[in-house]
């Protein structure tokens, strides 16, 4: 994180974090460390970089935002 002022700071991580509580932790007891690990990675990996529909992509999911952006160029 930077000093006030610039542009260096993690607000992406920050909207990460967020919804993945929001979305998935709160929702869940998990009974084992490597059960929690093994659901946070598909939640990251398979739902959030390819099918959670992103605001800032104009509602498109990442890999949705991505295909079109191959066709485009």
């Amino acid at each position: 994180m930077s000093r006030r002022g610039n542009c260096y700071d993690n607000a992406v991580a920050e909207s990460l974090f967020s919804s993945l509580k929001k979305e998935r932790i709160r929702n869940h007891v998990y009974h084992t460390r490597d059960k929690g690990r093994a659901d946070i990675f598909d939640y990251i990996e398979v739902f959030y970089n390819r099918a959670r529909r992103h605001s800032h992509l104009n509602g498109m999911s990442p890999e949705a935002f991505e295909e079109v952006w191959r066709k485009q160029g």
